[in-house]
């Protein structure tokens, strides 16, 4: 299991640049020139050009270009750009000049930090020839309080380009910590796996796990081994790797720790990694994950993720095919069959995820929780579809994390275009995306909460940011279509309208309005005019409805006339009444996915786009008597040009 790979690993970067600095006099070009050739130079110039190594030097044959800087303070600038472009970082002390160890960390290890240079620092004593003989204190006393205030600190090492003591070792650990970095995998102050890398192992230990036993059997242990490094295990070898992990982890039977009468379990599994990489063995654990397709964040690959290219007014959707594989693992997940899946059971179901997605907005709290606070299956299956809806790469990246083998990008399909649907006059989409407008205290916020369930309140708390909520919509003749309502706070519609294709995601807008409040409504008809505007101004016109809510209270006067005028003006229907506090919805949300189906219905048209139409058909109009009048005259001259023929053949 911990054989070298004989072939190079995906994901590995084409080649490393490592840039070496320090205080004056510390042996930095002397280091690099001894490295590369293998001589201690007698004269040396202040800064060397770039170096490269011979991409063979190192057993990963990844070519490595040095980088020397100056030690001049004028050069500060010049060295501060190559250190921001490092892959890894080389900083030097002289052994025999303990003032250059105390500027790394008063100096240098501060500028990379100021520098914002994230990436692996290697510490390196030079001149170790010359220190002092009468010096006994280890190198590990000496950098081990520096490495614990600075864990950007990958490995320290000593060394002599006069006596070529672990010249090369220097750039082997540099480029080492560049390919096969310790950060993402281990934690170095719990002595633990971190859990990214934990989630990413258990998800390889289930693929590997072929007969779904929850152990790796010799025979899949052999097939792990061939598949990430090209070689296979002897039995004597597994006998061996099964023998550290018993040792370790007893147990044994079929409830063993480690290893059960099956084979290797995930425990076992788990613990062999961060024994290898405890022993700085890392080049192993890397190799496995990047024949997994996993990069240096422990994520899938950019190349494995399909990408996906739509114009502005279409939308993505999981496939049935996705769609039924999503309910065999809520069924799987859901243990007692009580349609609730529980916060834990759902963790479970993403533990092979770098992390679960539903956890920040827009996904948290966007479905409706159950009783006892967890998901049914249409709203396991919502949060599913927004994120297809919202994020479709990321929604295919995360089936594949939790087990999906069939196609990626069979997973989802793009739905047909909005302009089409109007001249179709239909939608063919399973997914609705639902524009929530209204100004403040309108009561928009209650109508989003009643859609997923949540109880009414009386008290206000303004809506600062976008928010989502999805949900299933039954239709009649048991159709189901999933609704998605994104509620615009007031004063983030100037921004909203501010892009020519923030209405080219929209099915449908929403123009919610306090009944009670008169202001309210002037408020809700101002918004109504601008999305409208927009809408005729870009060429993506939606369909809108407007909701009276609060309709438990008073109206104001005027309103059923108010209301009746502006719907009768703009084309489009009368207000919804509804109250969220009585629990009377209206059937809004039905009437909401109605209207999204008919996209070339509910439009409304204002005065200006009203008169921009009016003089489109005149001038198309102007138009068509020009072209008929011209193939009149057209006809009449080639009349005339017979006629004229004719008559001079008679003559």
């Amino acid at each position: 299991m911990a054989k070298a790979a004989t072939t190079a690993n995906p994901g590995v970067k084409s080649g490393v640049r490592i840039v070496v600095a320090g205080d004056r006099g510390t042996g930095k070009s002397s280091l690099i020139v001894t490295a590369i050739s293998e001589t201690f130079p007698s004269s040396v110039p202040p800064v060397l050009p770039p170096t490269r190594m011979p991409d063979d030097f190192y057993p990963d044959r990844v070519p490595i270009t040095i980088i020397d800087t100056s030690s001049k303070v004028e050069d500060a600038g010049k060295v501060a750009e190559e250190l921001k472009r490092a892959d890894a970082v080389v900083l030097t002390y002289a052994c025999d000049r303990p003032e250059t160890l105390d500027r790394l960390s008063t100096f240098w290890l501060p500028e990379l930090r100021q520098l914002e240079v994230k990436v692996p620092v290697i510490v390196v004593g030079c001149k170790l020839d010359l220190r002092d003989e009468n010096q006994q204190v280890s190198l590990e006393q000496v950098m081990s309080p520096i490495m614990q205030q600075f864990r950007e600190i990958e490995t320290c090492i000593e060394c002599s380009a006069f006596k070529h003591i672990q010249i090369p070792e220097v750039f082997y650990y540099a480029q080492k910590a560049v390919l096969h970095p310790t950060g993402p995998l281990f934690d170095q102050e719990s002595q633990t796996l971190k859990p990214r890398c934990v989630r990413a192992l258990k998800r390889i230990f289930i693929l590997c796990d072929l007969d779904r036993d929850g152990a790796l059997s010799d025979a899949e242990l052999n097939e792990f081994q061939v598949k990430c490094f090209n070689a296979p295990l002897q039995p004597s070898e597994i006998i061996g790797v099964k023998r550290v992990v018993e040792e370790k982890l007893p147990g044994g039977g079929v409830s063993g720790m480690g290893v059960n009468d099956c084979g290797l379990t995930l425990t076992g599994f788990l613990f062999l990694h961060a024994l290898f990489i405890e022993k700085g063995r890392l080049e192993t654990t890397w190799t496995v994950l990047r024949k997994f397709g996993y990069n240096n964040d422990i994520k899938l690959s950019d190349e494995l993720i399909p990408t996906f290219k739509l114009a502005p007014d279409q939308s993505v959707e999981l496939t049935s095919e996705a769609v039924e594989y999503l309910r065999n693992i809520y069924e799987l997940f859901d243990s007692d069959g009580d349609n609730n899946l529980r916060p834990a059971e759902l963790e479970d179901i993403f533990s092979t995820a770098p992390e679960s997605p539903w956890e920040e907005p827009p996904y948290k709290d966007a479905a409706e929780k159950t009783a006892l606070g967890g998901l049914s299956a249409n709203a396991f299956l919502s949060e599913w579809a927004l994120m297809t809806l919202l994020d479709p790469s990321r929604a295919v990246e995360n089936l594949i994390y939790i087990g999906y083998s069939g196609d990626p990008s069979a997973a989802v399909r793009l739905t047909r275009r909005r302009r089409l649907d109007r001249k179709k006059k239909q939608s063919d989409r399973n997914v609705f995306h639902c524009f929530v407008f209204g100004p403040k205290k309108s009561g928009k916020s209650a109508l989003v909460n009643s859609f997923i369930g949540r109880p009414f309140y009386d008290s206000y708390a303004p809506t600062a940011e976008e928010i989502y909520a999805v949900n299933v919509v039954d239709l009649p003749g048991g159709i189901k279509k999933t609704l998605v309502l994104r509620e615009i706070p007031d004063d983030g519609v100037k921004k909203l309208l501010s892009n020519k294709e923030s209405l080219a995601s929209c099915d449908i807008a929403v123009f919610v309005y306090d009944s009670s409040d008169q202001s309210s409504w002037k408020r809700a008809t101002e918004l109504l005019v601008d999305v409208a505007s927009h809408g005729e101004d870009t060429g993506y016109e939606v369909p809108c409805l407007i909701v009276a809510a609060k309709d438990d209270l008073n109206s104001f006067p005027m309103a059923i006339q108010e209301s009746t005028r502006v719907s009768q003006d703009m084309g489009i229907e009368a207000p919804i009444p509804i109250s969220s506090k009585m629990g009377d919805t209206n059937n809004v949300f039905r009437r909401i996915v109605t209207a999204a189906e008919r996209p070339h219905l509910s439009i409304p048209e204002t005065e200006a786009g009203r008169s921009r139409k009016q003089y489109n058909r005149l001038v198309n109009r102007s138009l068509m008597f020009v072209s008929v009048g011209a193939a009149v005259a057209i006809v009449g001259l080639a009349a005339y040009r017979v006629y004229a023929a004719r008559k001079n053949s008679s003559g």
